[in-house]
């Protein structure tokens, strides 16, 4: 529980029909450690806690709050930190899922005899013939969350439970207002990564490794072929298809096309240059079937706002091989990379390169 309206409706419907619910808060991390400008934000400040707690109490279930920074600094944010200097773009959201809070929050609904997991993502989990659990989108595609739960296991899923994936969000807010809790319905969301509060991810990178500006400060932009155009202020502070903030000018857009840290080089084109016909993703994890056959068709997904693309999969050593049928745009190593049947997920993983 979060303190959102989300976490808040999900536990309050469960509880409404006859389970005997355990409100969980999970304190991943302390924001004075990210000295970042703005206050906290999101689902880990004080007030968050103390509107998870008020719901349990007045609807008369427990609620205690985890604290989970050792593991999440030790592994989220510290891999966030390593994926920037290694030059490809992390997305911690799915790190944080997989690997934290499904795992932290299984371990003390062991210890607390509980027999399932619950939370407030959008997304619907079924069980296929062949036994295997997977993850299909939310019935809202506004919210759908699918794209950042590729990760799950099947020991999480077969144990977890999505009440809201069935529903809209316009339901939901009216459910908020049905058990008292309209201020929930107004309750602003956040998208910031959350310990990254002021949304500078650039300005956290400085703070956590001393002396990174002086490290990468004055690299060059190159062209494909290698030709300098001008210098930047350091690779980890670019992203692929990124085209403001590049502080040169060509006259025409120009876009990160390329990141090379072993040089301290950032490649810049035009937009058809984002464009790829392939790209390799590993680290897979799969959920409706064990794996893909060869040749198995997909819809894929590289980002969390992105329609998905028509593609092939072919399976190769250490992971999948993807060639689309109409270039992708923007593909960006670190990345997750979704594959869909329909609106069910088959699996994902991490983009290698492209």
């Amino acid at each position: 529980m979060s303190g959102g309206i989300d976490s808040t409706v999900t536990a309050l419907m469960l509880h409404h029909e006859g389970y005997e619910v355990v409100g969980i808060t999970m304190k991943t991390w302390d924001y004075a450690a990210s000295g970042g400008s703005k206050k906290e934000t999101g689902c880990c400040n004080l007030d968050s806690f103390n509107d998870a707690r008020m719901a349990a109490v007045q609807h008369g279930f427990p609620h205690y709050i985890l604290d989970i920074r050792e593991e999440f600094g030790s592994f989220v944010v510290e891999n966030f930190v390593d994926e920037y200097l290694a030059g490809r773009t992390p997305n911690p959201c799915v790190l944080c899922n997989t690997h934290i809070k499904w795992r932290a929050l299984l371990k003390r609904a062991d210890a607390l005899g509980c027999d399932y997991i619950a939370t407030g993502h959008y997304g619907i989990i079924q069980q296929h013939d062949n036994g295997r659990y997977f993850i299909r989108k939310g019935v809202d595609e506004t919210k759908d969350q699918s794209y950042v739960l590729w990760g799950l296991q099947q020991d999480l899923l077969s144990r977890t439970l999505l009440p809201l994936g069935g529903y809209q969000k316009t339901a939901i807010r009216q459910m908020a207002h049905d058990f008292g809790y309209p201020e929930l319905a107004k309750k602003a969301e956040s998208y910031e990564i959350c310990f990254v509060p002021d949304n500078d991810y650039r300005g956290f990178l400085r703070r956590k490794v001393d002396g990174l500006e002086e490290r990468v400060d004055g690299g060059a932009f190159v062209d494909k072929d290698g030709t300098i155009l001008g210098r930047h202020k350091g690779y980890p502070f670019y992203t692929i298809g990124q085209r403001k903030g590049l502080e040169v000018t060509f006259g025409k857009p120009v876009y990160v096309t390329g990141i090379d840290p072993d040089t301290n080089t950032v490649v810049l084109g035009e937009e058809d240059d984002l464009h790829k016909e392939e790209m390799f993703v590993g680290k897979l994890n799969w959920m409706k079937y064990d794996g893909a056959t060869d040749g198995m068709e997909a819809r894929t997904k590289i980002r969390y706002r992105d329609a998905g693309s028509s593609s092939i999969l072919t399976p190769e050593a250490g992971g999948i091989r993807v060639r689309f049928f109409e270039p992708a745009k923007g593909i960006a190593p670190g990345q997750s990379a979704v594959f869909y049947e329909g609106d069910d997920v088959i699996g994902g993983g991490i983009i290698q390169r492209y």
